[in-house]
């Protein structure tokens, strides 16, 4: 298996999120399409929804994608406080650990603070400020 990759549903805030994102992880996205760059004779796109993402991907580390789509009004909301699972990501070392942490967090609310874990990880878990689930980990074992 070369890689997993989360992929996010959104209600029309895909946009901004994968642009936190990115102030966070750095680096560029590697595609955006939005609803308006498929709307043809047969699949037709309401006005409110034109703009909005269909597919948004931002490498992060080596092989790893996050990517994501804004849920047009037509197919309902996505539940933002649900549990959508979690994201996690592995870092390389405490201080990498700490800075994604802290840039992921910031607006939303910390589950669990990061620190030294039962387990032998350094970790902290949080709900972004856009309702997503991450836990940042360093795992010096591995």
């Amino acid at each position: 298996m070369r890689a997993i990759n989360p992929w996010i549903n959104f209600n029309g805030n895909a946009e901004e999120a994968f642009n936190f994102y990115r102030s966070v992880f750095g680096g560029e996205f590697s595609k955006i399409v939005r609803f308006k760059d498929l709307a043809s004779e047969e699949f037709k796109i309401d006005e409110k929804d034109e703009n909005k993402i269909m597919h948004i991907a931002l490498p992060i580390g080596k092989q790893n994608v996050l990517i994501a789509n804004d849920v047009p009004e037509f197919m309902g909301p996505v539940n933002e406080s649900e549990n959508r699972s979690k994201i996690v990501v592995s870092t390389e070392s405490r201080d990498e650990a700490d800075k994604i942490f802290s840039g992921l967090s910031a607006g939303g609310e910390v589950e669990g603070d990061i620190g030294d874990t039962p387990w032998g990880t350094y970790a902290g878990m949080f709900r972004d400020k856009y309702g997503i689930e991450w836990i940042v980990e360093f795992d010096e074992s591995l």
